[in-house]
């Protein structure tokens, strides 16, 4: 080490010197000793020493020009460098290679610099610049007249605190590059900042270090560090050390030679720590131990500890060659440390032989070596090496190869591309000309290069699918197109709020999510929804059973008669359908592992959810309910007719007989939903037409061993099956098991075609679900579906078929060929569905709605120990009734079924997979006019079967136990009970007024017309700002106290109808520019809160503009 250049005030030390130095630094110490001086050499590859810094290179920026700042990069390997000019460059590595050097600001020198994921920034005197490694500028944000900033902190990801001499330290989004607030700081301002997980930490030039809040940038705590002013300091741990100057009287100010350490956990100062160099900088340096580095503007460094005493023997100098220190940085590994002086040279020092700036750094983009001087060696042996590297010299006595004739390279006019089938669909003529809505799916005015079909539907990617029959076959990379993928769902911090789901959907049918366990059925829910029979029949239904599935379906059929292309939810479907036993035994519950990886066979599950399906909407609309269907609601005309509907749609009466070898015939009748196809084994299947092949699976004749009365044994039988007449219906599940049954359908094309079966009865193809096998996803099933006029003329006003695909939420019209177009490589057909032609005349298609207001009278609670004395509402007598427009105030509480899946991503956001599975547990309505206002009239409890992972109490006042029939206190009740009475309330007409009702309404899984929802989330919302919490307005508004310490839905809904009520009065006593002045205030007076409510018993007397008038 070189003490040449210490201090020649350290003599005073001498004593200390003396006995802690190592003698081999003494010369004195070795005279008289004779040293050999072959043993005493060292290779020159070992100059640095292990875990000892040394000068490692030093490199000048510019001649002359101070460096005012370094800075070490934390992402690559760069060192970062700005001087007093304005220019900044950076060097690459240990070797301080130029990598890029470039003008920041013409006249203000640079005075910090921090890098950044995609750029580095640089902070000048009134100016931010954020740039990237290469020069290029990304945002240039210059600040107010008389700025003077000194320091910059990055709080995450894209915000940013910057701090100088003035009153004041502003934040900036680094997304928006827009100011979002100002904190107000003493005079003379904040020149340093640093950041804990506890605090900033502003340094003052007055001498003081401030301790400030990390949300609200109050001070907490402060530290009168230094008399004259502030150098430097850092934090570690909970530790502070601080350097800076003494005020010495008339002398003005000395740099003080004692460090102050402030310890962080009990807020007060340790012993000063004397060190012996003027320190003008210091950093720690956490290795091993938390090691200080102290370093002085003339170029002496010092480590100590910071709760030990200093040694001398830890000194050492860098060569400025008179120069003065002016900027410090070490690296993030704490092997390189990095100093500036003001002749413009840049030290690199090193504890390491082999020295990196990070830990993990990544890759950095190097200009690539210019090739124009060095040609490269031909390897004539490679077939595709290109002849272009040869050089060679231009001729004119003969035309190059690449010079083509003009025959081919005269442009031609591109084909015009077909119009879409959208326009010609809903184009309505007017003499020659014709008009329709523009579909909106191509730029106005451009008409795209990719005209051909097949580079439209498929994207440029290849993938190996999961091969439907196994692995008998060489695989080979199929596409399937992107309409086909398995679609998801991307949630952000809104949740499902900014998805665009109209960019999966433009037509107005509705959609439906995949992200509820068992969502698998989506499209066999939306085959049976399209089948007019069907449809009338379910929501014509309605039982006393807790869980029925056809109830559940005409709930859901209803919603999605609602909706105008949003997507719903089968979520009150799936629940019930699982608490069905027999779809538990016939394995048609999955677990979620199964689901997300892809490891069901989809294929064969949605053919034997249809089995389940038909045969259990057959058996409930079969039964036969009491005199009164539900509590007085009048018995549904097609349900309970002894003859369900089911069974005259897809019922088959077919006779089974089985012929022994002795000659004994037995005979059975049985009624069938739907048909299985069998495919021969003798000869391959393409060998016969699809019409063959679905007769002899209808009328199977096979050969089996069975057993005879006759004989008394088993006896090999020739069984036969028999039909007397078609179903309206015909339901086929496909069953492709084999190479054999997938190269069947590989070859056939004429599926849509009319069959004739059993005389004059013609069929028709109107729903094809197939198998999408994907390798990347797991998989998923999609549905075609042919959908009638009925349906066109509820949802667009046009009379018209068209056929669909639908895959979950992504509904797109499709090609009456590609319905019937299986690829097996990736898309195998798994049912088919045929109507006899005109078969809906039959039946009965009206819709009388079988809820009534008898679902509003008393009922009793599930629960066992609830009394009348306990009631919490009263329920609506008769005279209340609620009439259209009448206002309702609505509060629901949830509890969690299962955690939110998420992962964080390597920048440290959060990246959500699945949302939480959220239950209903409290649904309150109270009362929005007449003499009881606000008295509520529903408040039940909703029972649940399924295990609760979260009650969130603190959020919803749900109590473990509240919702156990067998130790409940509240008003018990299931979900259908008080869905009914929703249901009643919405198709009566009646206004819901609540807070976040959106989200309450899709947990309930209820759709309501927008015209009946009065949300005062949105009615004191000013755009592009933060919704503002019920607690907060109430406060502000009402001066009411509520939510202290847990929810209560009565308490929430009476208030939603206070505020609902205060917006009226505002913006009719002043009308919409007062009401927007109030909101102003609004937002004001939450910033400066922190939008948190002051406490009553709190003496700071911040009180609601309400009480302040009074």
């Amino acid at each position: 080490m070189n003490f040449d250049g210490l201090d020649p005030g350290l003599g005073e030390y001498a004593p200390g010197l003396d006995s802690s130095m190592d003698p081999r630094l003494d010369p004195a110490l070795l005279q008289g000793v004779e040293l050999d001086p072959d043993a005493l050499a060292v290779p020159e590859s070992m100059h640095i020493v292990e875990g000892m810094y040394s000068e490692l290179h030093s490199v000048a920026a510019e001649v002359g020009i101070p460096v005012t700042a370094t800075h070490f990069d934390l992402q690559e390997e760069l060192l970062w460098m700005g001087n007093h000019r304005g220019h900044a460059s950076s060097f690459f590595g240990p070797t301080m290679g130029r990598y890029s050097s470039f003008q920041v600001h013409m006249t203000d020198d640079i005075r910090h610099i921090q890098s950044m994921d995609t750029g580095v920034l640089f902070l000048t005197k009134n100016n931010l610049k954020c740039l990237t490694r290469g020069g290029l500028i990304m945002f240039d944000y210059p600040m107010e007249e008389g700025a003077d900033m000194h320091s910059l902190i990055l709080t995450d990801n894209n915000t940013l605190l910057m701090g100088g001499l003035q009153n004041y330290v502003a934040e900036l989004d680094l997304t928006t590059v827009q100011e979002t607030q100002k904190f107000t700081v003493e005079v003379p301002g904040v020149a340093i900042m640093r950041q804990s997980n506890r605090f900033f930490f502003c340094g003052h030039t007055s001498g003081k270090v401030s301790l400030r809040d990390l949300r609200t940038f109050k001070m907490e705590h402060e530290f009168d560090a230094f008399s004259g002013s502030l150098s430097d300091f850092d934090v570690h741990g909970n530790l502070l050390a601080a350097c800076g100057f003494s005020s010495r009287g008339l002398n003005g100010l000395s740099c003080d030679r004692f460090l102050m350490v402030y310890d962080l956990r009990m807020m007060r100062a340790i012993t000063p720590m004397q060190v012996h160099v003027d320190p003008l900088f210091l950093h720690f340096i956490p290795t091993y131990t938390s090691r200080l580095a102290i370093i002085s503007q003339t170029g002496q460094c010092q480590f100590c500890e910071p709760t030990g005493l200093a040694n001398l023997a830890d000194i050492f100098h860098v060569n400025t060659v008179g120069q003065l220190l002016m900027s410090f940085d070490v690296s993030s590994s704490k092997q390189a440390l990095s100093f500036g002086d003001s002749g413009g040279c840049v030290h690199l020092w090193s504890s390491a032989p082999e020295v990196s700036f990070n830990s993990y750094s990544r890759e950095t983009e190097l200009a690539l070596p210019c090739l124009v001087d060095s040609l490269p060696q031909l390897d004539w042996n490679h077939e595709l090496m290109p002849l272009s590297l040869l050089p060679m010299p231009l001729t004119n006595t003969e035309p190059l190869l690449s010079d083509w004739p003009t025959s081919f390279i005269t442009p031609s006019p591109r084909r015009a591309p077909l119009v879409d089938p959208e326009i010609l669909r809903t184009m309505k003529t007017v003499g020659f000309i014709g008009y329709a809505p523009n579909p909106r799916t191509r730029p106005r005015n451009q008409v795209p290069y990719k005209i051909k079909d097949i580079e439209l539907e498929y994207d440029s990617y290849n993938q190996v699918p999961e091969s439907p029959i196994g692995r008998d076959e060489e695989p080979h990379l199929y596409m399937v197109p992107k309409k086909y993928r398995k679609v998801t769902i991307k949630y952000s911090k809104l949740g499902l709020e900014d998805f665009d789901f109209k960019h999966y959907n433009r037509t107005l049918f509705a959609g439906l999510e995949p992200h509820i366990p068992n969502a698998y059925c989506n499209c066999m829910i939306q085959v049976l929804y399209f089948l007019e029979p069907v449809r009338c029949l379910v929501q014509n239904h309605l039982c006393q059973k807790e869980f029925c599935l056809a109830c559940e379906l005409g709930f859901l059929f209803h919603m999605l008669d609602l909706s105008r292309g949003d997507p719903c939810q089968a979520s009150n479907f799936l629940r019930a359908f699982r608490t069905i036993p027999e779809a538990s035994a016939l394995g048609l519950i999955l677990a979620d592992s199964d689901e997300q990886t892809g490891k069901a066979r989809l294929g064969r599950l949605i053919q034997s959810w249809n089995r389940f399906i038909l045969a259990q909407l057959h058996q409930e609309t079969l039964e036969q309910e009491g005199p009164q269907a539900y509590r007085g609601a009048s018995s549904s005309t097609l349900g309970s007719s002894g003859e369900s509907v089911i069974g005259r749609l897809f019922g088959c009466e077919v006779e089974n007989s089985s012929l022994c070898r002795c000659g004994k015939e037995t005979v059975r009748s049985s009624l069938t939903l739907l048909f299985t196809m069998h495919y021969p084994e003798q000869r391959s299947p393409e060998e016969y037409d699809f019409a063959e092949i679905l007769k002899k699976s209808i009328c199977l004749e096979q050969s089996t061993q069975a057993w005879c009365d006759n004989c008394e044994k088993y006896q090999p039988t020739v069984q036969t099956r028999n039909i007397r007449c078609l179903p309206d219906v015909l339901v086929i599940n496909c069953e492709v098991n084999s190479t054999k049954e997938a190269e069947f359908w590989k070859a056939q094309t004429e599926l849509t075609e009319s069959e004739e079966a059993e005389g004059a009865s013609v069929f028709d193809l109107v729903v094809t679900v197939s198998h999408i096998q994907d390798a990347r996803t797991g998989g998923n099933l999609v549905a075609h579906i042919k959908v009638g006029e009925t349906y066109h003329q509820r949802k667009e006003g046009v009379t018209h078929q068209q056929w669909y695909l639908f895959n979950d939420f992504l509904i797109e019209p499709i090609d009456k060929a590609e319905s019937a177009q299986f690829d097996v490589n990736w898309k195998v057909p798994a049912v088919l569905y045929y109507v006899k032609r005109n078969y809906n005349a039959k039946y009965d298609l009206r819709i009388k709605n079988p809820i009534d207001a008898n679902v509003l009278l008393t009922e009793a609670s599930l629960a066992r120990k609830q009394r009348k004395s306990h009631a919490t509402f009263i329920p609506l007598m008769v005279s209340e009734m609620p009439q259209a427009a009448d206002l309702v105030g609505l509060d629901a509480e949830f509890v969690t079924l299962n955690q939110e899946e998420a992962e964080l991503r390597s920048d440290g956001t959060k990246s959500t997979i699945k949302p939480s599975q959220m239950s209903v547990a409290r649904i309150t309505c109270v009362r929005g006019q007449g003499t009881n206002e606000g008295v509520p009239f529903i408040d039940d409890y909703i029972s649940t079967q399924e295990q609760v992972v979260d009650y969130l109490t603190q959020y919803s006042g749900i109590k473990p136990g509240d919702l156990d029939a067998k130790i409940s206190s509240k008003h018990l009740t299931t979900l259908k009970s008080t869905y009914l009475k929703l249901r009643f309330l919405i198709d009566t007409g009646v206004r819901f007024v609540g807070h976040g009702l959106q989200k309450d309404f899709r947990v309930i899984n209820l759709m309501v017309p927008k015209e009946q929802v009065i949300d005062t989330v949105y009615l004191f919302h000013m755009p592009r700002k933060r919704m503002i919490s019920l607690r907060f307005l109430a406060w502000y508004f009402l001066d009411l106290n509520i939510q202290s310490e847990t929810h209560d839905s009565i308490e929430d809904a009476r208030t939603a109808l206070q505020l609902y009520r205060k917006s009226v009065e505002l913006s009719h006593n002043g009308g919409q520019e007062e009401f927007r002045k109030v909101l102003k205030a609004l937002y004001e007076k939450g910033r400066k809160l922190d939008w948190k409510v002051p406490d009553i018993d709190s003496a700071d007397g911040q009180g609601s503009p309400k009480s302040t008038n009074h």
